[in-house]
């Protein structure tokens, strides 16, 4: 073997491990959605979560990225520890499906319809069929489906070259002494096999390159079973490593149990095939040339049998995870597991990212309503306790807002499909008007704070105007709510007649203000926290439009560039809807504003006199 066989070797190499990495992502970007429902609605059958993640296994080309994601979900809490182990089990053997399809080797000398299969005629197939699909085509997903066929095709062509540059192995007596040692030296096997599939960091890519080693003719089954049980030791090193980073001790735990899983394999594997060997049950194959299609079935063997043996036994697994992964101080924040949700490990996986991203985006907004309504009850009772609870709520929302913000722009390096670009806009829109209507709270309730310390209150009149108000706000944050939590066009829409109701009743306010204050009725002092109460409040129904808009804009990504025309449109009154629900929302409204102004006028006309009143 020549200096040029080697480099048509490792470029062969590259290619493959590449086609390997571009098909891996492309099938988990196109697969995300299905496999995000899959995953949150696993029972607590171990039978039914081990065909789970053989399927998703097979479906995405990589157990490394099943467990990693399984890891992700136990530590958001959406499954539990116990759910996940047969998922962990089916992953294994999931990935086995890879060796299956590189077994298409042994068609290399196949003839008449069956050449269509053959690696040289499925890779050219595969790249024509890509880059049509990305050059060509503009329907949905063309470019993900493309990426595909480009990563199979690269795939196949890589392993190609690996072949044709082993295949002058057959005359070099150093590899002919290499894979006989292998044969009498089954632990040097398992290392290597444990150290390639370390440093390539996945179990597919080792055996498919033990697959093209085959077409040599030099390997034999003693020579090669342990390293492919070595393999299973060197991938799953390399997973728990990521599953442990920065994550919970139940997330720990998954990399733990998969380790533990794969040892107990090996030395079952081991045990058995020396067992076997030593009562001449494999004699037939012990020293027989192996092909891609004879290590694929071992492969595929070794992984149902021992899945089969060590499913009952989960429950041991997970009890020696405990044991070596001690659990950590409870923390106080009642939040915690939205945020850890926000795991790095779900990349790779985009609907899976944005599902977390969406349960804290909720959360927060939950928060920020219940802030609000809190803010308008200490403006009438104020209480130290409530605007503590308040103040704890709001410290929260902003380490959301800090957290999803970093998240987020992490993440979106990670998207290729236009419909995860298009939620991930919408959700940086959304953070910020979110973390918003939690200030404004506290503004609010900032206010409510100030009377309390000055002595002072606002008179029964004014809080009732601001109960109208307050009313009328919660209408809005319902809708706001009910439009990003169920992306619903028709919430959405109703709420900027709402918050143009709300402009009305602020100025309208207002005008009621300066009466008092000409009257003598109101303490300038007061009056102006009025004032500023006033503009949080119309704030909000600002900030709440924002959000309707944003998710107007995922429904028709054209309002994205075209926001202040399409409000400007709303309030030339050419739009039905709009008015509709403008005037009887308006007529409600200020009818109950017109009631507790014609009270006040009895109550001054029943007055005998009075002395100038220090509230508003």
């Amino acid at each position: 073997m020549d200096f040029f066989n080697i480099l048509t070797l490792f470029g062969g190499l590259a290619m493959f491990l590449y086609g390997m990495r571009l098909m891996g992502d492309g099938l988990k970007e196109s697969s995300s959605g299905t496999l995000k429902i899959a995953m949150e609605n696993v029972t607590n059958n171990p039978v039914k979560a081990f065909l789970l993640g053989l399927a998703v296994t097979a479906i995405i080309q990589s157990s490394t990225a099943t467990i990693v994601i399984t890891s992700g979900l136990v530590g958001a809490g959406i499954i539990t520890l116990r759910q996940s182990l047969g998922i962990i089990i089916g992953a294994n053997v999931g990935t086995t499906v890879t060796g299956q399809i590189i077994r298409l080797l042994d068609l290399d000398g196949a003839a008449g319809w069956l050449q269509i299969f053959k690696p040289s005629s499925l890779a050219p197939i595969a790249l024509i069929i890509g880059i049509i699909m990305i050059m060509g085509m503009k329907v949905k997903n063309s470019k993900t489906i493309g990426n595909i066929c480009i990563g199979f095709g690269i795939l196949f062509s890589g392993l190609l070259n690996m072949t044709q540059a082993v295949s002058t192995l057959q005359s070099s007596g150093a590899f002919d002494s290499l894979f006989r040692n292998l044969g009498t030296n089954p632990f040097i096997g398992y290392l290597t096999g444990a150290t390639v599939a370390f440093i390539l960091q996945s179990s597919s890519a080792t055996i498919g390159i033990l697959q093209a080693f085959s077409m040599s003719g030099l390997l034999t089954f003693n020579a090669v079973y342990a390293v492919i049980v070595g393999v299973y030791l060197g991938d799953c090193v390399t997973t728990a490593i990521v599953c442990s980073i920065g994550a919970v001790p139940d997330a720990k735990r998954v990399g733990i149990v998969n380790i533990l899983y794969n040892l107990s394999k090996s030395a079952l594997v081991l045990i058995a095939v020396a067992i076997l060997h030593r009562l001449g049950v494999l004699d037939g194959i012990w020293k027989s040339v192996v092909n891609p299609g004879s290590i694929a079935n071992t492969n595929t063997i070794f992984n149902l049998v021992c899945a089969v043996a060590l499913l009952p036994l989960i429950g041991a697994f997970e009890k020696a995870a405990y044991r070596i992964v001690k659990p950590e101080p409870v923390s106080e924040n009642k939040y915690k597991d939205k945020l850890e949700a926000l795991n790095p490990v779900f990349f790779s996986t985009p609907a899976l990212a944005l599902r977390s991203c969406y349960d804290l985006l909720t959360t927060m907004l939950e928060i920020a309503s219940r802030n609000i309504s809190a803010s308008f009850e200490l403006l009438g009772s104020y209480s130290e306790e409530r605007f503590a609870a308040l103040d704890e709520e709001e410290n929260n929302l902003d380490l959301m807002t800090d957290s999803l913000s970093k998240y987020l722009a992490a993440l979106s390096g990670n998207l290729q499909a236009e419909e995860h670009i298009q939620i991930l806009n919408e959700y940086y829109k959304t953070v910020n008007e979110f973390e918003r209507l939690g200030d404004h709270a506290m503004n609010i309730a900032e206010t409510g704070r100030d009377l309390y310390e000055k002595n002072m209150s606002f008179s029964d009149t004014a809080l009732h105007e601001l109960d109208v108000l307050h009313d009328l706000i919660n209408r809005i944050l319902s809708r706001t709510d009910q439009a990003f939590r169920r992306r619903d066009p028709n919430a959405a829409r109703e709420v900027e007649p709402l918050e143009e109701v709300v402009d009305d009743l602020v100025d309208a306010l207002k005008a009621n203000h300066l009466n008092r204050l000409a009257t003598g009725k109101c303490n300038v002092y007061v009056g102006s926290d009025f004032i500023d109460t006033l503009g949080d409040i119309e704030r909000i129904s600002d900030t709440c439009s924002n959000v309707a808009l944003a998710t107007l804009a995922r429904v028709s990504p054209e309002l994205a560039a075209d926001g202040h025309d399409y409000i400007g449109f709303l309030h030339s009154g050419q739009d039905e809807s709009f008015n509709r629900l403008y005037h009887s929302t308006h007529d409600e409204y200020f009818s109950r504003l017109d009631k507790l102004i014609d009270a006040e006028k009895k109550q001054d006309n029943l007055a005998l006199g009075g002395k100038e009143s220090p509230d508003v």
